[in-house]
């Protein structure tokens, strides 16, 4: 029904930076929250960042400082961008939304990415 398609992530240095995408597709009508979480090998899933759409950021605090979360709403797009990588931030960031997905409804879907492997070392 819809999809999250996430890119961007790789292989950098520690001290570098990296900028993942995040496109929502398929059946919607308007998506509301947009977000980003990761995940470790051997941990659990954690919340990273969240842009909803009344525009009033969040941030975890471990990356509070080094992360931008931005947003798109025409094309619903959202962006991490990631500076000042560390060994730490290594893990599969996954693109989070909640989405309308007719002008019918009142009540939001969350849809899950699949995923892109972002690794931080030399």
């Amino acid at each position: 029904q819809v999809q999250l398609v996430e890119s961007g992530g790789g292989l950098v240095q520690p001290g570098g930076s990296l900028r993942l995408s995040c496109a929502a597709s398929g059946s919607i009508y308007r998506v509301n929250d947009m977000a980003w979480y990761r995940q470790a090998p051997g941990k659990q899933r954690e919340f990273v960042a969240e842009f909803p759409g009344g525009g009033l950021t969040k941030y975890a605090d471990s990356v509070k400082g080094r992360f931008i979360i931005s947003r798109d709403i025409a094309k619903n797009m959202v962006y991490l961008q990631m500076n000042s990588l560390k060994p730490e931030d290594t893990a599969v960031y996954y693109c989070n939304a909640q989405v309308i997905v007719t002008d019918l409804g009142f009540t939001p879907y969350e849809f899950w990415g699949q995923g892109t492997q972002v690794t931080v070392s030399s």
